[in-house]
């Protein structure tokens, strides 16, 4: 195990411990805003999926269209604690907010939609280790063991990864939320993405999927790894790359800008960064090239001790 502990650079906004560049102003109003009854959310716990999600709802409100520019996802997909209710509010729609927030926090409303995505814990802390070692703003400086006790000890970004999961798995059962974990989304995408198009809307979004395979084949296509790997990787290296003039003519909300130009200040040069690597590898398993078989037993007894009881139990069984 580790020698030494280190911490994650953190700040508290309403009680969620998130990264310092977050502007708490914008964040607390994403807390306050109040659901539209057409708004849908995709709710995660980081690393479950959310990216991923992201791409199949966007594909799924435009029918396999592709994007006439990659920097549409920024602006068509927009992150609600980063975005913040004014720009929620304007917003056209369809739409679907990434969310990151504990369900305590959650903007809720019974007529609203939320789509909750979770993944085995053990593939999550690995995921989660590689975004805080390779994003400049997060600044770890430890290594996966050191950062294995921060994950256990619930001291990362939107809290612990447990009391994340059981807090929407209690609403699992609700009638507008609906639960997907990234394990299904991973070996049955087609089924994945009708279950999603066909939870906001049947007769609108699942019916003309289902009755035009290649507008299925498209959702599929540019939602695929593959096609997140080459292209969403190559748009975020962009987005970094960008002048304020260049972010302005592309239509940034204010409260984004303003995130990006905290982050300018604060990041290393861009030319000194090594290529984004946010879309990873994209696979089940993983933590069996990281975990030492003591930290698997304590993963396990902590699932153990918090899932007992779930469908979880069943659900992740061959994956831990």
């Amino acid at each position: 195990m580790a020698d030494q502990s280190v911490e994650l650079p953190a700040q508290f906004i309403e009680g969620v411990q998130v990264n310092p560049m977050y502007i708490p102003d914008t964040f607390r109003s994403a807390i306050r805003y109040k659901p539209r009854a057409d708004d849908v959310f995709i709710a995660t716990y980081p690393k479950c999926g959310t990216t991923w999600a992201q791409h199949i709802l966007l594909f799924i409100f435009r029918q396999g269209q592709p994007l006439e520019s990659q920097m549409m996802f920024f602006t068509n997909a927009p992150f609600l604690e980063i975005a913040g209710a004014k720009t929620a509010e304007t917003m056209p729609r369809p739409v679907a907010f990434k969310t990151h927030l504990p369900f305590r926090v959650i903007p809720w409303s019974d007529k609203a939609k939320y789509i909750y995505i979770t993944r085995n814990p053990k593939d999550c802390c690995v995921s989660y280790y590689h975004h805080v070692k390779d994003i400049p703003i997060h600044g770890f400086p430890g290594d996966f063991n050191q950062f294995f006790e921060v994950f256990m000890s619930g001291k990362v970004d939107f809290g612990d990864y447990f009391d994340h999961v059981m807090e929407w798995y209690e609403h699992r059962n609700d009638p507008n939320v609906l639960l997907v974990t990234y394990e299904e989304m991973k070996e049955n995408p087609e089924a994945t993405i009708l279950k999603m198009a066909s939870f906001i809307d049947e007769e609108k979004y699942a019916k003309p999927l289902r009755d035009d395979p290649e507008k299925l084949k498209n959702v599929l296509e540019y939602s695929s790894f593959k096609h997140m790997k080459e292209v969403f990787n190559k748009s975020i290296d962009e987005l970094f790359n960008m002048t304020e003039e260049d972010l302005n003519k592309i239509g940034f909300p204010e409260e984004v800008m303003k995130l990006f130009a905290k982050m300018k200040e604060n990041a290393p040069p861009v030319d000194t960064l090594p290529p984004t690597n946010f879309v990873r590898k994209g696979i089940i398993g993983d933590w069996k090239n990281y975990f030492t078989e003591e930290q698997s037993k304590l993963m396990d007894q902590k699932f153990d001790e918090r899932m007992k009881g779930t469908q979880f139990e069943n659900l992740w069984k061959k994956y831990m």
